[in-house]
């Protein structure tokens, strides 16, 4: 079992973009207050950006990273919505929900977060004709069909067993995927 402690060399970045500096303190604050219940040292560092170059378009957003004893990163991030596209964030609401995320990245564990299982996926499958095993949580409805994906276009199955959360494993139930890779190489790479 790994520990995560938040913030990988204390570098977890909040963004402001042409808004109020107070903006970003307050999406800190709300993500604090979710995070500070189970581990007190997180570092939250800000970044606001103003003037020609901060871009034309006002917002600000959250990346949280936590890192395993074993040096596995698991990450969460969000937005606010861009000007006139959806309903406006709170910056409450933004920083809560972030943190939230990244609690349920921890419960669900495994080597890859929940966003990069599908990235994890495709490197096993393009790599050397070798045995690929990966330890992930459980799997995303965007994972289940980049399966299908990688069956369709390459022609390979994963075998996949289940592991139940038990003493060894915390939080929800693994998946281990093992693949034999295809051994692909770029054609167009120059031989000596």
């Amino acid at each position: 079992m790994s520990v995560p402690a938040l913030g990988p060399q204390g570098k977890d970045p909040l963004y402001s973009v042409r808004v109020s500096p107070q903006m970003a303190n307050r999406v800190v604050d709300s993500a604090r207050s979710i995070l500070n219940k189970f581990i007190p040292d997180i570092y939250i560092y800000t970044d606001h950006m103003k003037g020609v170059n901060s871009g034309k378009s006002p917002g600000f957003g959250l990346s949280l990273v936590a890192e395993t004893t074993n040096g596995t990163f698991l990450s969460a991030e969000l937005a606010s919505n861009p000007q006139g596209q959806g309903a406006a964030v709170l910056p409450e609401d933004l920083g809560r929900n972030c943190a939230k995320l990244l609690l349920e990245e921890i419960y669900r564990g495994g080597c890859v977060d929940s966003t990069n299982q599908s990235l994890a996926l495709l490197l096993m499958t393009l790599g050397q004709q070798d045995v690929s095993k990966v330890l992930l949580g459980p799997l995303s409805p965007y994972t289940i069909e980049f399966l299908r994906h990688l069956k369709s276009f390459f022609q390979i199955m994963f075998k996949i067993e289940t592991k139940p959360c038990g003493e060894e494993l915390k939080g929800g139930d693994k998946v281990l995927m093992t693949c034999v890779g295809i051994g692909f190489s770029n054609l167009s790479k120059t031989l000596k």
